[in-house]
């Protein structure tokens, strides 16, 4: 059977998953797009379609927009379009047996990370927080969470001042690759799904806003890290004079005996003292002000060193 005759159908809502959908659509068979529901967005709460829907109208594709897959209308849906494969991609919600068991080749997810670390929900942020490597994992799903045997992996060097953004960027189109690369080989049966090593396995749970707090009692070469996995969700931030200034970019300085959390000025730009070194702060947003360079945040802020404890 050649591979353009299996059935595919795509499931994927958010950015990551459009270079993937992208690939699959010029390389195989898709048949379907599974994607979330519109959903009120931005400040005058208009519905926002998913950026998957968008490119799969554009594709041309049947698309279907589940509230839940747990439905029986929902499985139905699914099964209605035959699949031989289903390829999922930060789908966001958890697939169960009944689903998994549909195509005659299961379900095969794109992972951003080097599975069996950072399974979850933030594996992206996790990497750039804590490690020099980072990389895509296919995989067969099972009913666990990021749990089923591999199919293949690559993987891909972290540099040093990159954000989550776009090494997310970067992810979504090795993973786009490596899975049309992969699936005519799973196809013809030419792979054996390894078993992930339970011993290894690492989670980056869900992120909210409240997680980009700052905690300076961390060293500044931790801290200039998680700027830049928090860039651009769930963010970083800090206090001064009560309200919260916003993170966009900082860098780490050596400097001793700095006390944390107590202001300085470096280089012209304010700093943060922390448990070892100084957090240089060079893109910020203060409450109620536009994005701004840490020089000019200092030209506007003249109390930044005032009403400090010694």
């Amino acid at each position: 059977m050649n591979h353009m005759d299996q059935r595919i159908v795509f499931m994927g809502s958010p950015d990551f998953a459009l270079p993937t959908l992208a690939a699959l659509a010029n390389a195989f068979n898709v048949v379907g797009v599974i994607t979330q529901p519109d959903r009120p967005a931005g400040r005058g709460r208009k519905m926002q379609p998913p950026e998957v829907k968008v490119l799969a109208e554009t594709l041309g594709l049947p698309i279907i927009q589940p509230f839940s897959l747990k439905t029986p209308e929902s499985i139905e849906a699914i099964r209605n379009l035959s699949p031989d494969v289903i390829v999922v991609a930060a789908f966001g919600q958890i697939l169960r047996q009944n689903i998994l068991t549909i195509p005659t080749f299961g379900c095969v997810n794109v992972h951003a990370s080097l599975l069996p670390r950072w399974r979850g929900a933030a594996p992206i942020q996790a990497a750039v927080l804590h490690d020099e490597v980072s990389g895509v994992t296919i995989m067969k799903m099972d009913q666990g969470l990021d749990t089923g045997p591999i199919l293949s992996q690559r993987s891909l060097p972290i540099p040093p001042d990159i954000t989550a953004g776009v090494l997310s960027e970067q992810l979504a189109h090795l993973g786009a690759e490596l899975l049309v690369e992969t699936l005519p080989a799973y196809f013809a049966g030419e792979i054996e799904p390894q078993p992930q090593n339970e011993t290894e396995a690492t989670y980056a749970p869900k992120l909210s806003k409240a997680d980009g707090e700052l905690d300076f009692n961390q060293p500044a070469e931790y801290l200039a890290r998680q700027v830049r996995a928090y860039n651009p969700w769930p963010g970083t931030f800090g206090y001064f004079k009560g309200t919260s200034v916003k993170i966009f970019q900082a860098h780490a300085v050596d400097q001793r005996l700095t006390k944390p959390g107590k202001r300085y000025i470096v280089e012209n730009q304010p700093a943060w003292g922390t448990r070892n070194g100084l957090l240089v702060l060079d893109e910020l947003q203060a409450a109620g002000k536009k994005r701004m360079s840490g020089e000019e945040f200092l030209r506007g802020t003249r109390d930044w060193l005032a009403e400090q404890e010694e």
